[in-house]
């Protein structure tokens, strides 16, 4: 396997830190230069409606410089929110919809070759609209409610391309 020889942080921004690896390779080689970014860990969470409409957020998404239908989510209070409570909470104030049944439906790396955090998965089943949105200021999100046959054709066809909703779908829909 591959061995640290040492590490350090190039760059440190309140949303975003680069750390640089020196890597021993199995067979001698050494990469000094290999990158990773330290990601907080997120909360993805398929809300269901008691009449199977999924609840969906779609937004700008500035990467790719495109509007993009995915799951609520986002990132835990402090990077230290316990999972389910990240999920409650990121579901309400990103789709003003909440659920008592949140089931954790495990975790998924979301890029292991050059980012250090994991996605925790959760079906919230019987989600109903409780609130008005609670966004950030830079976020504006508009809530979507998709049937959940029409749902599963997005999915197939492209028309949700986000990796982890895809990944959650699977998961999620499997759990049904």
């Amino acid at each position: 396997s591959w061995r640290l020889l040492r590490s350090k942080i190039v760059f440190e921004h309140r949303w975003y830190k680069l750390r640089r690896d020196y890597i021993a390779l199995p067979d001698g080689r050494t990469i000094d230069d290999y990158f990773i970014s330290l990601r907080p860990e997120v909360v993805l969470i398929f809300p269901v409606t008691p009449e199977n409409e999924v609840v969906m957020v779609k937004q700008y998404k500035h990467g790719p410089q495109q509007v993009l239908i995915e799951f609520p989510g986002g990132t835990f209070i402090g990077g230290k929110e316990e999972p389910k409570l990240a999920a409650a909470r990121e579901l309400a104030e990103e789709t003003g919809y909440t659920s008592n049944n949140l089931e954790f439906l495990g975790t998924a790396w979301d890029d292991p070759t050059r980012q250090d955090n994991r996605q925790h998965f959760f079906l919230a089943r019987d989600a109903r609209k409780t609130q008005k949105q609670n966004l950030d200021e830079h976020e504006d999100i508009e809530v979507v409610l998709i049937p959940l046959p029409k749902f599963k054709r997005m999915c197939q066809n492209g028309e949700i391309c986000v990796t982890g909703t895809l990944a959650l779908a699977f998961r999620g829909l499997a759990s049904l």
